[in-house]
């Protein structure tokens, strides 16, 4: 019998936070890139196929979220880096700073469960190894936003990178 962890899951198999977090990445991509409003990219988005399909007050709160703290998140971020914040790819920068907002914002979603989806669309979406240095980042911020919660997780000195 097959897992989910053996094969990438199908677009029908996937959550409306997983596609709230798809549609907010390439929402926040377009703010990085362009510098366009918020208002103006999420008008833009909600139009997208398949934006019915996704949790909208999720997307609302990653969007609206991470726009309004970018400047906090890259404070988080910038010291765990190996290079200036300005060379990131716009998708690392995007899925980290989703991270960050999870984990400071979203205290229902498990700390393993915000990692492990950061890490796939960092997959999806970004560049070879890009998930590696996603995982990188975001490892030691979960330790340092939700002390207790990863303190209390079994084998917490390992990466999550895969579904199990």
């Amino acid at each position: 019998m097959s897992t989910p962890s053996q094969k990438p899951r199908k677009a029908s198999d996937k959550s409306a936070r997983t596609r709230a977090r798809e549609f907010a990445l390439q929402a926040l991509y377009q703010h990085i890139v362009s510098g366009n409003e918020a208002v103006a990219i999420d008008a833009f988005t909600r139009d997208l196929n398949g934006f019915h399909k996704a949790d909208s007050v999720h997307y609302d709160a990653l969007l609206h979220g991470c726009i309004a703290q970018t400047g906090e998140a890259d404070a988080l971020i910038a010291p765990l880096l190996d290079r200036p914040l300005a060379e990131l790819s716009p998708i690392e920068r995007a899925v980290m700073w989703m991270g960050v907002y999870e984990l400071r914002h979203c205290p229902d979603v498990p700390w393993r469960v915000v990692l492990n989806e950061c890490i796939e669309l960092a997959k999806s979406f970004g560049g070879t190894d890009g998930h590696k240095y996603v995982n990188g980042v975001l490892h030691p911020l979960a330790a340092q936003l939700r002390p207790a919660e990863v303190a209390a997780s079994p084998g917490r000195e390992t990466s999550t990178g895969g579904r199990g």
